[in-house]
């Protein structure tokens, strides 16, 4: 298929504005999901880093919807010609807390649009960059990266790329196991209908996937709290995480990580064969 990015392009620079409330229930119930009661919260606490993916739910009508599940087009992004999509990391920078119960705005801008030709086929790179408000002022900027992907041939396989191991030795690990149950509490608390993480019938039959897939929010919110959990008391100032490969909830994952100075760790997230499906650099204040 031919693509005309440049005509894509031309969409760079469209932005919009969406307004919440911090409550309590999305944040008491992400705490739940991933099994932390010590981050169960009360009104005017700090918000978690990562929680931010419960507020601003894409209200689209089903009307909008594509077959995966996700609007087909919004007021920031346009109509993609590649119809699957997948989540390909972000750079969140914390600048101010933001407490249960506050209003909170967001700015959402498409800051780029790229095409890409990878082993599996042409691909479309897009950037949003999301500043988020509370009562101070400039609160936190989530910086995203998603990728459109060609249509999967009826009965073909997703082969997932084969990446590089992490370091060994790293004396922080952790198992994660997931499960169907845990990631339609997760799509349902981000109000996310992309249909690969709880329909198998579709993740399988469909986009040709071996399992359902795990949501690389969710993987990112796993690496979030494993940097907190071996750094008590500091605070995450930035946290630049890039998805290598897919997770599926066929098998448990692993997080490994280390220190890499004073203010400063390394982070992955392994396949059960062992490669690298994430990988993140935190900055610690």
């Amino acid at each position: 298929m031919t693509v005309d990015i440049d005509a894509l392009r031309r969409h760079i620079g469209r932005k919009k504005v969406d307004h919440d409330i911090c409550a309590p229930a999305q944040a008491a119930a992400l705490a739940l999901i991933f099994g932390r009661p010590q981050d169960a919260p009360e009104r005017s606490d700090v918000m978690q880093p990562g929680w931010h993916w419960a507020y601003f739910w894409a209200m689209s009508p089903r009307s909008e919807l594509g077959l995966d599940g996700l609007p087909v087009e919004d007021a920031v992004m346009p109509k993609m010609p590649f119809p699957r999509r997948m989540f390909a990391g972000s750079t969140l920078t914390f600048h101010a807390p933001i407490r249960i119960g506050e209003k909170i705005r967001r700015e959402t801008e498409l800051t780029d649009l790229s095409l890409r030709t990878g082993s599996s086929g042409n691909l479309i790179f897009a950037t949003t960059t999301m500043r988020i408000f509370g009562p101070d002022g400039l609160a936190m900027v989530d910086e995203r990266h998603g990728v459109f992907r060609e249509e999967v041939p009826a009965g073909a396989k997703t082969v997932p790329p084969k990446r590089e191991a992490p370091p060994a030795g790293t004396p922080w690990q952790r198992t994660v196991e997931v499960d169907v149950v845990t990631l339609f509490r997760y799509s349902a608390v981000t109000f996310n209908p992309h249909r690969i993480h709880y329909d198998r019938p579709y993740a399988t039959g469909v986009e040709g996937y071996p399992g359902l897939i795990v949501h690389g929010p969710f993987v990112q919110q796993c690496l979030l709290d494993f940097a907190r959990d071996h750094n008590p008391g500091r605070r995450i100032a930035r946290f630049e995480m890039r998805a290598r490969a897919p997770l599926f909830d066929t098998a448990p994952f692993t997080l490994v990580g280390r220190p890499a100075d004073d203010t400063a760790c390394e982070l992955w997230a392994v396949t059960p064969e062992g490669t690298i499906a994430m990988s993140a650099n935190v900055t610690l204040a």
